[in-house]
C-alpha cells in the first residue's frame, strides 16, 4: 500500500531507538524526509547512519536536544524549520513509590512527556494549518488511560498528553491537518529491556523470568506478550499519512488488548 508520504518532511522526537526509531524508519521507507532526535549528538549521528543504511536513498538527518530543557527545545526549533509531520514520541518512564517521588522528579516527567509536545506543537502546528495539510501524532500509552499505581508520574503525564492531543485537534476543524494519539501497550523497547534487566539483577532473577512474570501480571492482555516497537510504528505511520484523513482527535489503540473498555 502506498501511504502517499513521498515528499513529506517529518520530525520524530526521541527517535534514536525503540518506538521512535521504528516510526522514523517506517516514515523513511514510505518516502518521507525524516529528522531524528535524541539527547546525545553521538547517538543521533549513529541513528542517522543506521537508518540511512536500512533505507537506502532515504533523506535522513538528526538534531540533538534534551527535552527536559526548554532552552534546548528552543534551540532545536530554531534549526528544524517547517515539517509536515510531527511525531511527539519522546518520553521518560520508570517504577517508583508515590511517597518517594519528589517534586523535581514530577517536574522532569511533565517537562519531557507533556511540555515537549506543547512546545513542538505550538511551534509547528500553525505552519501546517497555513499550508493546509499536516499531521501531529502522539505516541501515547495505555498507562495514560489505566494509570498504574507504581508509575504515577508516567501515567499522569501520559494522561495529560492524551488530553493535549484531543484539545489540539479541535484547532484543526475544517482543515487538512489532524492530531491523533496511538495508545500503545506494553512494548519491548530498548528502554524497557534495560529497565527490566536492572530490576532483574536487583532481585536476583533472570531477565527472561521477570519478562514472563510481567506478561503474566497483565491478565487482560489478549496477545499475552510484549509488543514489538514496529507494531506501534505501523499504526503511527498510517496516522501520519494522507490515508488517515477521516481520523482526527482520536486515540487509536495498538495495546494488544490490555484495555478492557469498548471505546
Amino acid at each position: 500500500m502506498d501511504l502517499q508520504l513521498e515528499g513529506r518532511r517529518a520530525f520524530v522526537s526521541g527517535s534514536t531507538q525503540g518506538i521512535g526509531y521504528a516510526v522514523a524508519a517506517g516514515l523513511a521507507a514510505e518516502g518521507a524526509e525524516v529528522v531524528l532526535n535524541g539527547r546525545d549528538e553521538a547517538r543521533v549521528e549513529a541513528a542517522v547512519e543506521r537508518l540511512a543504511a536500512a533505507v537506502p536513498g532515504a533523506a535522513v538527518s538528526g538534531l540533538a536536544a534534551d527535552f527536559a530543557s526548554p532552552a534546548a527545545v528552543q534551540a532545536l526549533l530554531a534549526r528544524l524549520g517547517e515539517v509536515d509531520i510531527l511525531v511527539n514520541n519522546v518520553g521518560v518512564f520508570g517504577l517508583a513509590e508515590f511517597e518517594r517521588v519528589p517534586d523535581e522528579e514530577w517536574q522532569r516527567y511533565l517537562e519531557v512527556n507533556l511540555m515537549s509536545a506543547v512546545r513542538l506543537s505550538r511551534a509547528l502546528l500553525g505552519g501546517m494549518l497555513a499550508r493546509g495539510w499536516g499531521r501531529v501524532v502522539f505516541v501515547g500509552s495505555e498507562s495514560g488511560v489505566d494509570v498504574p499505581g507504581d508509575m504515577l508520574p508516567y501515567g499522569v503525564s501520559k494522561a495529560a498528553a492524551l488530553a493535549l492531543a484531543n484539545g489540539l485537534a479541535k484547532l484543526t476543524r475544517g482543515t487538512g491537518v489532524t492530531v491523533t494519539t496511538v495508545l500503545g501497550g506494553p512494548t519491548w523497547s530498548d528502554g524497557v529491556a534495560g529497565t527490566v534487566g536492572q530490576i532483574a539483577e536487583a532481585r536476583g532473577v533472570g531477565s527472561d523470568e521477570l519478562r514472563a512474570a510481567l506478561v503474566a501480571g497483565r491478565p487482560t492482555s489478549l496477545v499475552q506478550r510484549f509488543l514489538d516497537p514496529a507494531e506501534i510504528a505501523h499504526l503511527a505511520v498510517y496516522l501520519a499519512s494522507p490515508l488517515s484523513s477521516a481520523t482526527n482527535g482520536a486515540a487509536v489503540r495498538a495495546d494488544g488488548g490490555v484495555l478492557t473498555t469498548l471505546v
